[in-house]
């Protein structure tokens, strides 16, 4: 009977690293969505701006105020996907799921005293 309870367990738990896992995935592609929506609205009312303010389209479309808004959050967005998307980084989920063990022993071992 416990030989099935630790079956299940385990079970279980591949189970909730699996969801956690196509959350996060989920989760950044909305990330994605978001970025390119908001960036082209952004971009297309910027260049139309500099259009009305006389620069012709290319001098508006090449405008460095176009690109640094895609830029710094392009930055940011390029941590979310090294987070979600690289299992073995510096910080990774290999890291993370090793200090939880560890604190989680920590803590089987206090129990004792």
């Amino acid at each position: 009977m416990e030989l099935k309870d630790n079956k299940n367990r385990a079970q279980t738990e591949r189970y909730v690293r699996a969801q956690k896992k196509v959350d996060a995935i989920k989760g950044f592609y909305i990330h994605l969505l978001v970025y390119i929506c908001v960036n082209l609205f952004i971009s297309i009312k910027k260049i139309m701006r500099n259009m009305d303010n006389g620069e012709t389209f290319q001098e508006a479309f090449f405008d460095i105020g176009t690109f640094i808004v895609w830029l710094a959050w392009g930055i940011g967005l390029a941590f979310h996907a090294f987070n979600v998307f690289v299992e073995n980084g510096v910080l990774g989920k290999k890291w993370e799921e090793q200090k939880i063990k560890e604190y989680m022993e920590e803590e089987k071992r206090q129990d004792w005293y």
